[in-house]
């Protein structure tokens, strides 16, 4: 996108800045000093990325016969070619008095406000914009988009930001490409060196020619599939101030938001620890949390202790104080799954589900559910970020997504994480009592967790090759069978799905063995079918790790010594038994040739739980 540069000469002095469209500078700065003022522009116009960058530098530069030797001096010293720099002129544009009709500047500003009102808490490339334009019915800003950008951006009210900035401090001149520059994408925080022989292919920022602009030009490759961020693009968003509304009075009672939503004894503690965080940001002033990181609340939950309904006093309370409530987890299906129980529990307020297609893209809502690559179009909406699984698949270890999920949050907003495994950084955070945090260590049906047993056993490969299974294995595989349970066999390969379902079919020819995983198109049939009972042995992946309930189940977990299976992961699957009050006491296996760090962490970690919740009362 181009963008000319220019300096507007007033009474007040020599201002630098940039513009999409001058016909809304000449508009704005004939409103503010009638013909008392003189815009010197740059021609011809540059990358929107350039002219940034120009603008910064010139910032605070005089007026001066030398001004154009000046902009051509910033000019290489960004990049720009000298022959290029040398055709280089500056024209002046001379104020007038004469400026919109009042009936035209009342339309500008109604739809500047508007415009803005659809905008708050965005954060959107021109091309999502567009869109958002389109679904507001803006047929005014349809029609002159750069106009009434500029105008709300010269008025304060919006910022644009190139989406990937460029760092020249360690780089070289460049003629063509550039050599050694560091490049960051504003909205997903991907960064790296790229150009030259600094290693390009290894870079999530990329170099390319760009029609657009129509000079080489920097993009991300991160988050491309949610649209290209460029160096030459702006990225637009809303100037906002913190919410200072309904500070909750210092004793007001929170038990009022505990009490409608049927609590298990250690989830209303839990719950309660998590209001009473809240309540103390909420009244803390203006200045002590402007421009400071959002405070974090985790809730550490054992598997099937019920987190979905201990955040509901949250949100209850977030949605009373006229805020808003955005709830972020991994997958697209947890969204879907989500939203009726959401709807269902807040019949009252509009929900909004965010993903990959989804048709409520740009409508606005007071509780906004969404898989978190979805954040990355916002930027400091929420009062309440409730960030659900944070270490969980793609969320955890994907910087991409941790930067998206730390802008979304109002200054004076809060985090409330949920997690049965927190990383490790967040774990060691609560052992130096670093953290706010409430630990719920037991299920609502005041039982122990089910803790793993070990299960001496050859490699899963190995009783491929012959065509054979472990004695041991298949006893104890046997033994949940007659007991009635059905069968969780995890494996830490796809590959390895089909073939066991087959061994597995041919040692059990009785019963019906199935297999799924992440490449299965049936897998949401398998699994309502295993619930139904119909199929009694589901081989699969750690996509089942999360977020799937059997009644009655016990858990087999082969090569548990593989990589693949961190300590999270192997809590995780443990989980999926022993959740119902019907078969409190599933059984788990861990069942591999050699026991592992992952496997002791994850077998300490139940056994600490089950501690915690004896000592607390919440076993029986």
């Amino acid at each position: 996108m181009k963008a000319f540069v220019y300096a507007a000469m007033t009474a007040d002095g020599c201002s630098w800045h940039v513009s999409l469209d001058l016909r809304a500078d000449r508009d704005y700065w004939t409103d503010q000093a009638g013909g008392r003022f003189k815009l010197r522009v740059l021609e011809p116009a540059l990358s929107f990325g350039q002219a940034c960058e120009i603008k910064r530098k010139m910032e605070g530069a005089p007026s001066s016969p030398e001004l154009l030797q000046s902009l051509r001096t910033v000019a290489r010293e960004i990049g720009l070619h000298p022959e290029s720099v040398a055709a280089w002129k500056l024209w002046e544009w001379p104020g007038t008095a004469e400026g919109l009709s009042n009936a035209a500047r009342h339309f500008a500003n109604m739809t500047v406000n508007a415009m803005c009102l659809s905008l708050k808490g965005r954060y959107l490339l021109m091309e999502e914009f567009m869109g958002l334009m389109q679904h507001e019915g803006s047929q005014a800003v349809a029609e002159s988009p750069a106009y009434f950008l500029q105008l709300a951006w010269i008025q304060g009210r919006i910022e644009l930001e190139a989406g990937v900035e460029l760092d020249r401090s360690e780089g070289r001149r460049w003629s063509l490409l550039p050599q050694a520059l560091k490049g960051k994408c504003k909205r997903c925080g991907s960064q790296g060196m790229f150009g030259g022989r600094t290693g390009v292919e290894a870079s999530p920022v990329r170099w390319t020619h760009c029609a657009d602009c129509g000079g080489p030009c920097a993009y991300c490759e991160a988050c491309l599939t949610m649209g290209r961020s460029r160096y030459c693009t702006p990225i637009i968003r809303v100037n906002s101030n913190p919410n200072t509304n309904n500070v909750p009075l210092a004793d007001e009672d929170m038990e009022v938001y505990l009490q409608a939503w049927g609590l298990s004894n250690v989830q209303a503690e839990a719950s309660g620890s998590a209001l009473q965080f809240l309540k103390a940001n909420k009244s803390l002033s203006r200045e002590q949390v402007q421009g400071s990181t959002a405070p974090r609340f985790l809730i550490w939950a054992v598997t099937g202790a019920g987190k979905t309904e201990m955040i509901f006093p949250m949100v209850q309370y977030t949605l009373a104080k006229g805020g808003k409530v955005a709830i972020a987890t991994p997958r697209r299906d947890v969204v879907l799954e989500l939203k009726p129980r959401l709807e269902k529990a807040f019949p009252h307020t509009k929900v909004v589900t965010l993903y990959g297609g989804s048709e409520q893209r740009w409508e606005q809502g007071e509780l906004t559910l969404a898989t978190t690559h979805q954040l990355m179009r916002f930027r400091q909406a929420f009062d309440l970020v409730i960030v659900d699984e944070i270490d969980a698949y793609p969320y955890h270890n994907n910087p991409m997504l941790l930067y998206a999920a730390e802008q979304v949050c109002a200054s004076d907003g809060a985090y409330i994480l949920l997690s049965a495994t927190p990383p490790e950084e967040l774990q060691r955070a609560v052992k130096r009592n670093r953290l706010p945090h409430a630990r719920v260590a037991a299920r609502y049906h005041r039982h122990p967790l089910p803790e793993p047993s070990l299960l001496s056993c050859p490699p899963l490969r190995q009783m491929l090759a012959q065509n054979g299974l472990n004695g041991k294995l298949k006893g104890h595989l046997a033994s949940s069978l007659e007991r009635g349970a059905q069968v969780f066999v995890f494996v830490p390969k796809i590959a390895m799905v089909e073939p066991f379902v087959a061994l597995l079919r041919q040692s059990f020819p009785s019963v019906n063995v199935q297999g799924t995983s992440s490449k299965d198109a049936d897998r949401s049939q398998k699994v309502t079918d295993f619930r139904a009972s119909s199929i009694r042995m589901l081989v699969t992946t750690t996509i089942l790790e999360r977020g799937v309930t059997i009644p009655k189940s016990d858990v087999f977990i082969l090569d548990a010594d593989s990589p693949v299976f961190d300590s999270a992961a192997l809590v995780q699957m443990a989980g999926r038994a022993g959740r119902s009050s019907q078969d409190p006491r599933g059984r788990v296996y861990f069942a591999a040739k050699e026991k592992t760090r992952s496997q002791a962490q994850a077998k300490r970690q139940i056994a600490e739980m089950n501690v915690i919740a004896r000592k607390k009362g919440y076993i029986d």
